[in-house]
């Protein structure tokens, strides 16, 4: 998750979300009555994405008539047996994320993810359904078949590399978000020594501050052990709108997220929050695809994985993708061809 930007985004929105579960066994699907997450409104300017079906916290897709069918001639031949359902690209994406992946309040998925999966699908000539699924287990989800991609803010890390193939597709840092004016005086990530803060399972953000994952022995709460400072406080939750709780609650001093993430919020709720310090750790995020061995590190990408690049970077190569970041002003986290 991720880099230096973001412009404004447009209208308030709630932060009391319902929490989501992810889901087991495949069930028939419809289109919820009610939105699984109705605090979470559409920008003003952003009409819905071309989803097909959304894959609620309960349930995930068997069968679904579709909203509109993709039409675009495949830029690719999809090799039999590829997708875990014929004719359906499932992609696992961990809802609410804004402005990655949320819901409107009609149950309907927006964001830049789901704009990219959603172009990726209809370049392939298949129909997208959206499978929420929990972060911290997200990638034992796809690899169980559960879903065919991944594409919901995940940073490339070494950690990951051993269980997915990751295509590059956006690039992002790590922002702190503090009660606006900044009681507590955060001004940096040592400032939390001895004070609390809280990040989603799962995360980048939260193996930063425990020193656990990619950063085991040298995250946050080593360097304030170090410095001979008490170390950090880390609630971790298992949904990014509970960690954002935490915060507006009083019971952490920051909460941790993406960069994208951060902005959004603090753009919506200037009177609550603000952005503190300096962008932590940028990096880049990338589409994940299952590799098909025990260890995926160095392993070349699965014909799957082949036609998902080839679609992603048709994007790029027309334009697609440069709109679609423009329209969430994220202009400045593009990535470029290799």
């Amino acid at each position: 998750m991720k880099a230096i930007r973001f412009a404004s985004f447009m209208l308030a929105v709630l932060l009391a979300v319902a929490a989501c579960q992810p889901a087991a066994t495949p069930a028939p699907v419809t289109k919820p009555t009610e939105a699984p997450k109705p605090t979470q409104a559409p920008l003003p300017t952003q009409p819905p994405a071309t989803v097909l079906v959304v894959v609620t916290a309960t349930t995930e897709p068997a069968t679904a008539t579709p909203v509109a069918a993709a039409t675009s001639t495949p830029i690719a031949q999809l090799p039999d047996g590829a997708v875990a359902q014929k004719g359906k690209l499932l992609i696992c994406t961990d809802f609410p994320y804004p402005p990655q992946e949320f819901f409107d309040d009609s149950g309907n998925p927006q964001g830049l993810d789901v704009e990219i999966g959603t172009e990726i699908a209809s370049r392939l000539d298949l129909k997208v359904v959206f499978v929420n699924s929990i972060f911290d287990t997200i990638i034992a989800a796809v690899k169980s078949g559960k879903c065919d991609i991944i594409i919901s803010a995940q940073n490339i890390t070494a950690d990951r590399q051993k269980s997915v193939n990751m295509i590059p597709y956006f690039q992002a840092g790590q922002s702190m978000v503090a009660a606006k004016g900044n009681p507590q005086k955060i001004n940096s990530p040592t400032d939390l020594c001895g004070k609390s803060a809280a990040a989603e399972s799962g995360t980048t953000e939260a193996d930063y501050l425990q020193g656990t994952g990619d950063y085991k022995g040298k995250g946050l709460i080593q360097q304030c052990t170090k410095a001979g400072q008490k170390p950090v406080d880390v609630v971790v939750t298992q949904k990014d709108t509970d960690a954002l709780q935490q915060l507006q609650a009083g019971k952490v001093a920051v909460y941790f997220a993406d960069s994208p993430v951060a902005a959004y919020y603090t753009v919506q709720h200037p009177d609550q929050f603000q952005v503190v310090g300096q962008v932590v750790e940028p990096v880049t995020e990338g589409i994940s695809v299952p590799c098909g061995q025990d260890d995926c590190t160095g392993a070349p990408l699965t014909p799957l994985g082949q036609v998902i690049q080839a679609a992603f970077k048709s994007m790029m190569g027309d334009g697609t993708y440069g709109k679609i970041l423009a329209k969430w002003n994220l202009s400045s986290s593009a990535v470029t061809l290799p």
